[in-house]
């Protein structure tokens, strides 16, 4: 499957599948699916647009409202996650997943679905220390503060991804904190001379993400935000010995201040920064296999030694053990960051992503036509949130939560409770996991367009997440 990946949308979706289009023409392929990492800005009018944190020289529409309203189409399945420049609102109405318009769909404030059996998980926001154990306790009208602690990612949230099995792919705003030491530091600090004192202080990037990249291992793993590309690889090797890992709850290093990037739309004191353009990308096809890291094979103690003179038999001689076969090649995550949509930036890149059946059939499936592209519900994912439920706090303070032997116990109970009853609401039966036929998400949530929100939220997006809340029968409490 040849998936497309944007770094920051900023409102530019016409911008970003021209691009597509133009390298589909160029390359002679097809892209099936569109992921966008952050800074997506679905505004569908000016109350949505003042929702929005970021300084007023860049409060304009963009193109978003004309794929809501119909007057343009997403030509290809496209899924995205939040960052800290969106219409903030219309995010919180599709909390837990949705429909923005036709063939656009918001992964959520955190979530995992399904595109053609691959996995794809996400985490919308950036990380705050002082509102990551908080609740959302964030009512419309929102000020000034909470403009900007409603996109701020939450305990509740990371506690909940970090009890998925490991996904084929993880989309991110945020960088995990320490990525840069997995990839070229020397020419990140090239570009991007500002990031010292943060990286030399271990403060750049999200410390909870890099849990959840150590803990997921995920095969791909994109993010945005920083507005630059930078490529990294973490091998996840088998511990030699215990060691104590870090807690969701408990990031390891204090709040990471935002970096000096001149590139980045810095709103905290309302500062207003210029951007300038880079290199357009031009469409590369990122490596996906894995490469091994010597080992020392498994020391064998030698036969004793043998008397010249005494006389033995063939079976009093004590045979040597074979040598144990080859440990199998390390779990590998490939990181990918990627700049915003501008003209000359490394804004966009397209990989080969094999989905399950095309591992089976060893081929690359690259003739596969876009319509048979199916986005469907990740079973794993809807019993984990299920289990998590009664923890979702709409207060500032948090409700305890479980400890992870109980938490996984929850989930697991779910996980039946999920397989005997969502099929058959969906009214589709048969099929399998990896085709996706039982779980398809438009049995369930379907787009609508509504009149304008004005200070409320918009019923046709609630319908979606109300429509979510009684397949799953658990209480809604998103308002």
């Amino acid at each position: 499957m040849k998936v497309a990946v944007e770094g920051c949308c900023h409102g530019q979706l016409d911008a970003i599948y021209s691009h597509i289009q133009r390298l589909e023409s160029q390359k002679k392929y097809k892209v099936d699916l569109l992921l966008i990492c952050g800074d997506f800005q679905a505004t569908r009018d000016n109350h949505d647009l003042q929702t929005m944190a970021v300084p007023q020289k860049y409060k304009h529409m963009g193109d978003f409202h004309k794929y809501y309203t119909g007057q343009a189409t997403a030509p290809i399945l496209t899924v995205v996650i939040g960052g800290n420049h969106e219409a903030s609102n219309h995010l919180w109405e599709l909390y837990h997943g949705g429909w923005l318009a036709p063939n656009i769909y918001f992964l959520g404030h955190a979530g995992c679905v399904q595109v053609n059996g691959v996995r794809v998980a996400g985490a919308s926001g950036i990380f705050k220390q002082h509102d990551y154990h908080r609740g959302h306790f964030e009512r419309q009208p929102y000020n000034n503060s909470t403009m900007r602690s409603i996109y701020h990612i939450r305990e509740y949230n990371v506690r909940r991804l970090s009890l998925l099995s490991s996904p084929d792919v993880f989309l991110s705003h945020d960088w995990p904190c320490g990525i840069e030491q997995h990839g070229d530091l020397n020419d990140l600090l090239r570009r991007k001379p500002f990031f010292r004192d943060d990286i030399m202080s271990n403060k750049l990037g999200s410390p909870p993400l890099m849990v959840l990249l150590r803990n997921l291992q995920p095969t791909w793993w994109f993010a945005a935000h920083l507005h630059t590309r930078f490529e990294a690889r973490v091998r996840h090797d088998p511990p030699l010995e215990t060691t104590t890992t870090l807690s969701p709850s408990s990031p390891s290093s204090g709040p990471p201040p935002r970096a000096g990037n001149p590139d980045e739309i810095t709103i905290d004191d309302n500062e207003e920064e210029d951007v300038e353009g880079l290199v357009e990308d031009s469409g590369f096809d990122a490596p996906s296999g894995g490469s091994t890291i010597p080992r020392v094979a498994a020391s064998i103690a030698p036969p004793p030694p043998q008397n010249p003179d005494e006389i033995t038999l063939d079976d009093e001689i004590e045979m040597v053990e074979p040598p144990l076969p080859p440990p199998p090649p390390p779990r590998e995550t490939t990181f990918l960051a990627l700049d915003k949509c501008l003209p000359r930036r490394q804004f966009l890149e397209v990989v080969d992503i094999p989905t399950p059946t095309q591992e089976q059939e060893g081929g690359s499936g690259g003739e596969r036509q876009r319509d048979a592209v199916v986005l469907s519900y990740d079973p794993e994912w809807l019993a984990i949130t299920r289990a998590f439920q009664p923890y979702l706090s709409l207060q500032s303070q948090q409700a305890t939560y479980p400890n992870p032997d109980d938490a996984r116990a929850a989930v697991s109970r779910e996980w039946d409770w999920v397989h005997a009853h969502v099929p058959p609401k969906l009214n589709l039966g048969g099929g399998n996991d990896n085709g996706g036929d039982r779980w398809c998400v438009d049995a369930c949530q379907r787009f609508a367009r509504g009149p304008p929100a004005g200070n409320g939220n918009s019923a046709a997006a609630l319908a979606q997440t109300e429509a979510f809340a009684a397949l799953l029968e658990m209480e809604n409490v998103v308002r």
